[in-house]
């Protein structure tokens, strides 16, 4: 029973969907996202077979379009979580004046959504609701976690659960050496994202360019002849694998590793 319940909070339904809500994609569920790409695949395929009448071409573009609503989806999720990583050095600041004003710490999770980066100030307003209707924090605050789905909040919301169930004075110091530790943090990242970003773009360059020509060559009617051919078809299919295989290397290569949701 364990195993099933981590089971549906770690596999692939449970990313698609923090990818979504990071991403602000609301009203689609990761089985909603997996029918659009296979209908967006079907679809391209579909016109790519009436503009250019080989198979094995309009399949890779069928392919390549399959990815692309994911494609979006993950990088709109990337973007937002390295704006968002800019600010919750500031969210603990807030946390921490609220604390040193006398708040509690509910009052002072509940302040964020008024006076906190306004990005952010949504999940925290719905915190407050929540907790006003409930009462419960450590209900209020599993629901916080889910609606911001990022890495960074998990970690200051646990601290913030920590302290509490076990009680104590070291709040402020806490949360201060928290927010010193998040900006050492950002400051490190943004220095390894600038070098490396040039590889990523390159990977991307690399990959696109064989498809363009591709894309130049189906408009003569030779070379459809030659890719509609078996022996076409085999090239094509082993340099989608391959491409595929290569992007998702250079990019594993190139790209800094993202903080996984280990406290969800």
């Amino acid at each position: 029973m364990a195993d099933d319940a981590r089971t549906s909070r770690t596999g692939w339904r449970a990313t698609v969907r923090d990818t979504l809500t990071q991403a602000e994609v609301t009203g689609v569920s990761p089985e909603g996202l997996v029918l659009a790409s296979g209908a967006v695949a079907l679809a391209v395929a579909g016109a790519a077979v009436v503009i250019v009448p080989a198979p094995a071409v309009a399949l890779c573009f069928g392919v390549f379009a399959g990815i692309g609503p994911w494609a979006l989806v993950q990088g709109r999720a990337r973007r937002r979580l390295a704006r968002t990583r800019q600010l919750w050095p500031d969210v603990v600041d807030h946390l921490a004046s609220g604390v040193r004003a006398g708040l509690s710490l509910p009052e002072a999770v509940a302040q964020v959504g008024e006076r906190g980066p306004a990005e952010l100030r949504a999940p925290f307003q719905a915190f407050g609701e929540d907790y006003r209707a409930s009462g419960r924090f450590t209900e209020s605050l599993d629901t916080l976690k889910e609606r911001l789905a990022d890495p960074v909040a998990d970690r200051i919301v646990e601290a913030l659960r920590m302290t509490r169930d076990v009680g104590g004075t070291d709040l402020g110091r806490l949360l201060r050496t928290l927010s010193t530790f998040l900006r050492e943090d950002i400051r490190t990242r943004g220095e390894l994202e600038a070098r490396q970003s040039w590889t990523v773009y390159a990977a991307r360059l690399a990959v696109a360019a064989p498809w363009i020509v591709l894309a130049m060559l189906s408009s003569r009617p030779e070379a459809l002849e030659a890719y509609d051919s078996t022996a076409g078809t085999v090239v094509l299919l082993v340099g989608l694998g391959c491409t595929v295989v290569a992007y998702r290397a250079m990019l594993r290569i190139a790209r800094l590793p993202d903080d996984p949701r280990v406290l969800r």
